[in-house]
């Protein structure tokens, strides 16, 4: 019998930071819970960071993942977003590790391509997707469906990933 890990995708956002929670156990893929934790944009950054952090580690509390995956920052025209984005994206690599949790990042083409079949898919193909490999998935918000997608190209690739990190 396989061992069961649960896993927490993050696709962080400063407003909105979409995660997702799996169950792999050998080859199934089970869907558990998922949501969007947020930020008020009239607060500083300061406390807007300090609410993405308090948030994640209520999320980290209640549905204890054994792994965690955070999408990659992509690079934007608008210097002052890549920043924002890149400082929440530090929330969600930061409290799994604070909590002592491995964490793998993923490219959003990688996830993409993991979850579609192609690197530059449409949301709505990534969406659909994910309700087919999680059929009993409840996502009223992109940012969820895209952080179930980041969880489950983690399911995907972490033994090939710890193969290679045992070389």
């Amino acid at each position: 019998m396989s061992e069961r890990i649960r896993i927490l995708g993050l696709d962080p956002g400063l407003r909105n930071t979409g995660w997702g929670v799996i169950t792999i156990e050998g080859t199934k893929l089970s869907f558990v819970a998922c949501g969007v934790v947020t930020s008020d944009g009239d607060l500083d950054l300061a406390l807007r960071l300090k609410q993405l952090h308090d948030r994640l580690t209520d999320v980290i509390r209640t549905w204890t993942p054994d792994e965690v995956s955070v999408e990659e920052t992509f690079v934007n025209k608008d210097a002052q977003a890549t920043l924002k984005l890149g400082q929440a994206r530090a929330m969600s690599l930061l409290v799994p590790a604070l909590h002592g949790l491995p964490v793998s990042e993923y490219g959003a083409n990688q996830v993409k391509k993991t979850v579609v079949g192609v690197g530059h898919a449409e949301k709505e193909q990534v969406q659909a997707m994910v309700k087919i490999l999680l059929p009993k998935a409840d996502f009223k918000k992109a940012d969820a469906a895209d952080a179930l997608a980041i969880a489950i190209a983690h399911a995907h690739h972490r033994k090939a990933r710890a193969l290679a990190a045992s070389y």
